[in-house]
């Protein structure tokens, strides 16, 4: 068995598509030089998939589903471990985009929408049907709205996902994720030549700026959404704000959106300069609009102190903060009536009456 055998859990045309180290190494599917990749095109063929998890043992993971191309990344630590052939909603049942928590696992499930149909290994994202399972995958969209998967991958990232994790749905991913530090809430001490990152240029109240309310939901995973039209941040646990803050972009243009992923090492071990506080390392996604230099755009904003952040409020977030915390950076607003970004990042945790909870297919 070749390594290229050894690797790819897909048909034995997708194996003779990828038939040595040297093509995978072009392709550039992953750093190591005897890792799998997908075919030139990038798109794999209906129901076929890559999966290389010893590429990154450890570490969050963020799933990143492209509607065109009908194709699902799989991300662990900053690495991608696999992808896959998709088949998304039919005209009339369009996948919805946007940013995405797992809100439920189950290995044994069935719709209550669709003649009880199948729906192995079902991840919810949506407590009014849509979901992760394994599926038909005809090569394309086929669904009443939800993302099939095929069976033996939809069993492995079964196997690895968590509830609270972070799924991004895009009409197409613009260029691949990058990792970006120092990401947001850095410490000012840990950036070489920079001055007070987290101290705000304007001269406002500390109470006018921020609020902090961890008590409304005391545990579970924080996600973050920062919004480049209202220069407002605000912090959510299981969909419940906990936190808001103003926040000043000074001399940068923030355009689209892009979803940034806190790392396993994100945390590094503090340094002379670093005291208690060590920089943050984020996998930055594009989602849409001018995203492509996302983590470029957020590292040159913090390093130019062009991100202005209350102190005292960054510090409190800092402390939430562990590995596959999610930040949705936006030009989209998040005031008045509800963030415009469909996001169920905002989605509570815990699932509504019986007679509401809907399954798709």
């Amino acid at each position: 068995m070749t390594a290229i055998d050894q690797y790819c859990v897909c048909s034995a045309a997708a194996r003779r598509s990828i038939a040595t180290a040297t093509l995978a190494v072009a392709f550039g599917f992953a750093a190591a030089s005897d890792a799998p990749v997908a075919p030139a095109s990038g798109v794999l063929p209906a129901g076929e998939f890559l999966w290389t998890p010893q590429l990154a043992p450890s570490g969050p993971v963020m799933i990143v589903i492209s509607l065109r191309e009908q194709q699902a990344y799989v991300y662990r630590n900053g690495v991608r471990i696999g992808m896959s052939s998709v088949s998304t909603g039919r005209v009339g049942y369009e996948t919805p985009t946007g940013v995405f928590s797992i809100l439920q696992k189950r290995r044994e499930h069935y719709s209550n929408l669709y003649d009880n149909a199948p729906m192995p290994y079902m991840q919810r994202l949506t407590w009014d049907g849509i979901a992760l399972h394994a599926g038909n995958v005809p090569g394309y969209p086929a669904s009443h709205g939800c993302v099939r998967l095929p069976y033996a991958f939809s069993e492995k990232l079964f196997g690895i996902t968590t509830h609270g994790m972070t799924v991004v749905i895009s009409t197409s991913i613009s260029s691949p994720p990058a990792t970006t530090s120092p990401g947001p809430f850095s410490p000012p001490e840990d950036i070489p030549g920079m001055g007070d990152l987290m101290e705000p240029a304007a001269a406002i109240e500390p109470d006018a700026l921020w609020n902090w309310r961890p008590a409304r939901s005391p545990s579970g995973p924080v996600n973050l959404l920062l919004s480049t039209r209202d220069e407002q941040i605000v912090v959510l646990r299981n969909g419940i704000e906990i936190g808001r803050a103003a926040i000043e972009l000074r001399g940068t243009s923030w355009h689209g959106t892009s979803v940034h992923t806190l790392l396993e090492d994100g945390r590094r071990k503090p340094g002379p300069s670093a005291m208690d506080r060590p920089a943050l390392s984020w996998l930055a996604v594009p989602v849409s609009g001018s995203t492509e230099a996302a983590s470029r755009t957020l590292r040159d904003a913090i390093i130019a102190g062009d991100l202005g952040i209350p102190r005292a409020f960054a510090r409190h977030v800092y402390d939430e903060l562990v590995p596959g915390a999610t930040l949705v950076i936006t030009d989209e607003p998040i005031r008045g009536r509800g963030l415009v970004l469909p996001a169920t990042l905002m989605e509570a945790s815990d699932p509504p009456g019986p007679s509401l909870l809907k399954s798709g297919d």
